[in-house]
This record gives C-alpha cells, sequence and structure tokens, in this order.
C-alpha cells in the first residue's frame, strides 16, 4: 500500500517531525524552483517555513497535494486563492512565535533608543565613546503601536512596565478592546504625530503595504524612532531613508526588510539604524511550537480531517469526490 509523502521543504526541528513517522517524508531545498517541482509530483503533503514560494507553478507540478502547511505565522509567500481553486488546504502557526516576536520588539526598542550597536561597535574599534551615545529613557515617552493583536497586544503589556504612555492604531479593533490594553486608540495621522517610538505590527496586505510612507513620515517628530518586526513593505523604505539622511527620524530598528536577505539594502550604512535578519521568529521555543502545530495539520489532512488553523476551508469544496486532492 503506498504511503502518503510529505514533503519538509524548508528545515523544522526533527523532534515536530515524529508524528510523521508512518509517512513517507521527502526533505527538498524548497528555495529552489527546479527541486521543489520535482519533490512535489507524488506529494500529498507540503511543509514550509517563509523560504519556500508556493506560487501556482508550484501547486501546478503537485496533481496529489492536498494540504500546505506553514510552520509559522505569515502566508505573504503562498498563493492561497490558487491553492483553493485546486483543493490544497493551507493551513498556519498563528500564535507560534509571537511571543518571541514581541520580546525581540522590546529589546530593538532599547537597542535603539541607548545606541547600543554603535556604541559597542566604536567600542570594538578601540574608541569608548559614553558622551556620544548618549540615550533617552523609556519611561515618560508615548509609544505608539500600529496594529493591536495578538504581538501588538503583548508588546503592550510588556511596555507597561517601562511606564509609558501606549497610543495604538488598528481599524478593526474596538476602543474598549485597546483600553483593555492598556492603550488609546487614535488614527494613522495622530499616532505618527505624538509617538517618540513606532513600533509595527500589522500584516502584510494590498492594504498595509506602504502604508508608513513619505506622507505619515513627514507628520512624525525628528525624535522618533521607528521599529518593524513585522513584514518588509509597510514601512517605505525609500522615504525611511530620506527621512533618516534628513533628520526628520531619529532612528529605525528593522527586522524585516521588502527583499530578503537585505545584503547590501542603503538602510544599513546608516548608524542609527539597528539591523537583524528576521530574529524574530528565531527562537528554539518558537519554531518547536510553529513546527508541532504545522505538523498537526498535516496529519489531520492526511487522516481525513480538516487543521484548526485552515485559511482557506473553501478549498475542500473544490475537492473531486474520490480524488487524492485535486480538481
Amino acid at each position: 500500500m503506498r504511503k502518503p509523502v510529505v514533503v519538509v521543504a524548508d528545515p523544522l526541528p526533527p523532534s515536530t517531525l515524529e508524528p510523521l513517522g508512518e509517512y513517507e517524508i521527502r526533505e527538498c531545498e524548497g528555495r529552489d524552483p527546479v527541486a521543489l517541482h520535482a519533490a512535489l509530483r507524488d506529494a500529498d503533503a507540503l511543509l514550509i517555513r517563509s523560504g519556500t514560494r508556493v506560487d501556482a507553478e508550484a501547486l501546478a507540478a503537485a496533481p496529489r497535494l492536498r494540504v500546505v502547511a506553514r510552520a509559522g505565522v505569515g502566508l505573504d509567500n503562498v498563493d492561497v486563492e490558487a491553492a483553493t481553486a485546486r483543493g490544497v488546504l493551507v493551513a498556519n502557526a498563528p500564535l507560534s512565535n509571537v511571543l518571541s516576536v514581541a520580546e525581540l520588539t522590546v529589546g530593538l526598542i532599547i537597542a535603539v533608543t541607548r545606541h547600543v550597536v554603535p556604541a559597542g561597535s566604536a567600542l570594538r574599534a578601540g574608541r569608548w565613546e559614553r558622551a556620544a551615545h548618549q540615550g533617552t529613557e523609556l519611561a515618560g515617552s508615548t509609544v505608539g503601536i500600529a496594529g493591536l493583536g495578538h504581538v501588538g497586544t503583548l508588546v503592550a503589556e510588556r511596555l507597561a512596565a517601562f511606564g509609558v504612555r501606549i497610543l495604538a492604531f488598528d481599524p478593526y479593533i474596538s476602543a474598549s478592546r485597546a483600553d483593555a490594553a492598556g492603550a488609546r486608540l487614535v488614527g494613522l495621522d495622530t499616532l505618527m504625530a505624538r509617538s517618540d517610538i513606532l513600533t509595527v505590527h500589522l500584516p502584510k496586505s494590498p492594504a498595509t503595504v506602504g502604508l508608513i510612507g513619505e506622507r505619515e513620515l513627514r507628520l512624525a517628530k525628528p525624535s522618533l524612532r521607528l521599529v518593524n518586526t513585522a513584514r518588509g513593505g509597510i514601512v517605505d523604505e525609500n522615504a525611511l531613508a530620506v527621512a533618516l539622511k534628513e533628520g526628520r527620524v531619529a532612528g529605525a530598528a528593522l527586522d524585516v526588510f521588502e527583499i530578503e536577505p537585505a545584503v547590501g539594502n542603503p538602510l544599513l550604512a546608516f548608524d542609527s539604524v539597528v539591523a537583524t535578519p528576521h530574529l524574530g521568529a528565531g527562537t528554539a521555543e518558537a519554531q518547536e511550537r510553529a513546527g508541532r502545530v504545522a505538523v498537526q495539520a498535516v496529519v489531520r489532512v492526511l487522516t481525513g480531517g480538516v487543521p484548526d488553523h485552515t485559511v482557506n476551508s473553501r478549498a475542500a469544496d473544490a475537492r473531486t469526490p474520490g480524488a487524492p486532492g485535486r480538481v
């Protein structure tokens, strides 16, 4: 009897794959479309992280595919519409890394307000530059949070201990929910104008790409520090570079970029920019959680069920009865 084939296209902690023991596990380099398409020819399930792009071509190369499970939150690397049309369920692990991202955000806020990176670099170069790297306290400052979902709420809860005022912009939540998180709900323009620190926690979508651009940055205080641990592209990088160069924004801390890997990105040339290589979910705990949830989704589908975190349940309606998962 044929064993279902599970393709693992991005590295996952080995312990998370243990529930797949009765299936054939096939690993491939998901960033290589040729290798991915070859591995998918008789695959029943696909496990990915952020490195693998599951587009219409990849889906067309997988006639038996029933589920794509993303060990993480974002699905901007998966063509969900094409998957739905082909009867392929798509699932993610929406809560797996929220704590790790929130903790990194707080760390980046402290790093950018206290000039941790340039001061440390100067010391390693043999310069003791205490006065040149005088920072600012968080206490008494105003922190703006763009996006008060799971991560934004965790950030608000943690920052409350620093004695900050918290403003929030989120068109999808109520003022009472913002109040419960210790934040006051405001419009985007007010958020930009009043924040000493602005941290972004919005999903990437057509509505949020370029949301913080030239116009919004011109509303900011020259003392603003902007933090983005959400997705590259929500902040217009060209507009941010101009604002930093002209002194209209004091600094930025960026974990995500429009194009990744971001090697050679012009923003990296600014001493006032703290940059990390998309480390938000980069903790052992987050990777374990994400892997377990994604693998659970695969097992659910291969045993005739529906995953808890399916984003396109309509895909089940597109399957031809008796077929292995194809329209």
